[in-house]
């Protein structure tokens, strides 16, 4: 049997900049679970989330799966790439559903991650969460989405402080992406200019460096990515 050299859960780890983070860390030789309410094929392991369950539900069988599958191991990085997007304002009909569609695609996956950092990352390990440039200002055309993005910032910060209850010495960090370059959205912006989209490659390149403890940000950082003529860079916010 090969030597693992590492091991991360990819949560949100079926999804497109999920997926590409499986395949860049199983390239790697590391063991890689996914969490998701899909399997993904390539992970050595799966943790299914259960859409119907509650905020409360969803953590405790979570863990409870992660638990069983680790055995008392710990992993070296915890990422959290779920999220989804849905627009409205305060007069639409649908603004309320949307809103709270936001928060458990964002906001429950975060603080789940979050939980699971505390209980099952090495000292020294990173846990990185997806938060949004967007949601740096009001996001009026998509109020829920930009609510719960920003709630992903403060929770960055909070994990970062002092007494968060993340182990010693991990790093804690948020990207805020603008647009992803994923086959959803080359389908439902056909027109747009994609040099300005963030190769799903250079993300799953970020998270693998910040594993190696290679040129990590400081701790609670806010990470623009910043597309222009193909080339992205990292920008703190």
């Amino acid at each position: 049997m090969e030597a693992i050299l590492g091991r991360v859960f990819v949560y949100g780890g079926k999804g497109a900049l999920g997926s590409a983070c499986v395949s860049k860390f199983k390239s790697k030789k590391w063991w890689v679970g996914c969490i998701d309410m899909k399997a993904n094929e390539e992970a050595d392991a799966n943790v299914i989330v259960k859409p119907d369950n509650n905020w409360q539900e969803q953590e405790k069988d979570i863990l409870q799966q992660i638990t069983s599958i680790l055995k008392g191991d710990k992993v070296d990085a915890v990422i959290c790439v779920a999220g989804g997007w849905a627009g409205g304002n305060a007069a639409q009909k649908d603004f309320i559903k949307n809103t709270e569609l936001m928060y458990k695609q964002s906001v429950w996956s975060s603080t789940i991650a979050a939980s699971i950092a505390a209980h099952h990352l090495k000292e020294g390990g990173f846990l990185s969460l997806t938060g949004a440039k967007a949601a740096l200002e009001g996001t009026s055309g998509m109020i829920g989405y930009g609510m719960a993005k920003a709630a992903v910032h403060q929770l960055t910060k909070s994990l970062a402080a002092k007494d968060s209850g993340l182990p010693e010495n991990a790093l804690v960090t948020s990207i805020l992406p603008i647009t992803l370059d994923t086959p959803m959205n080359r389908k439902w912006m056909p027109k747009a200019d994609t040099s300005k989209w963030t190769p799903l490659e250079y993300v799953a390149d970020l998270f693998w460096k910040w594993s190696q403890k290679q040129e990590r940000p400081a701790n609670g950082s806010l990470l623009q990515l910043i597309t222009n003529d193909n080339k992205t860079e990292l920008v703190s916010a």
